[in-house]
């Protein structure tokens, strides 16, 4: 059974940087896409960023270009993002999920393709 565990969330101010991470567990290749994405309360959740385990080929939601990047440590199955210059808008809970697709795209910016999901992290920034 897959699992996927975040941590890092918390309360920063606006201009600040968070790190979050995703520990996968019960996946034994790398054969997969990992994505973030958050929801707020009342709306849908929107893709944050995603990674393929294996090339690394990286996508982005528009509202985050440039501002976060995902990366992966294969050897300890484990992805990260990295949030700076962090803003208000930004706040919401964060979720990592995992498809066993070998082809990362756009399409991994929804909820749609993903077969298991973490419980999430709060994000909370403050004006």
């Amino acid at each position: 059974e897959v699992q996927l565990v975040e941590s890092g969330g918390g309360l920063v101010q606006a201009g600040a940087s968070l790190r979050l991470s995703c520990r996968i567990s019960g996946a034994y290749a790398n054969d997969y896409t990992v994505g973030w994405l958050r929801q707020v309360p009342g709306k849908d959740r929107e893709g944050v960023a995603c990674i393929n385990m294996n090339d690394r080929r990286t996508f982005y939601g528009d509202s985050v270009k440039g501002r976060f990047t995902i990366s992966r440590d294969a050897a300890r199955r484990t992805v990260y993002l990295q949030m700076n210059n962090l803003k208000p808008e930004d706040t919401a809970v964060y979720y990592c999920a995992l498809d066993f697709d070998l082809i990362t795209s756009s399409f991994h910016l929804t909820s749609a393709p993903y077969d298991s999901w973490g419980q999430g992290t709060q994000v909370t920034i403050s004006s």
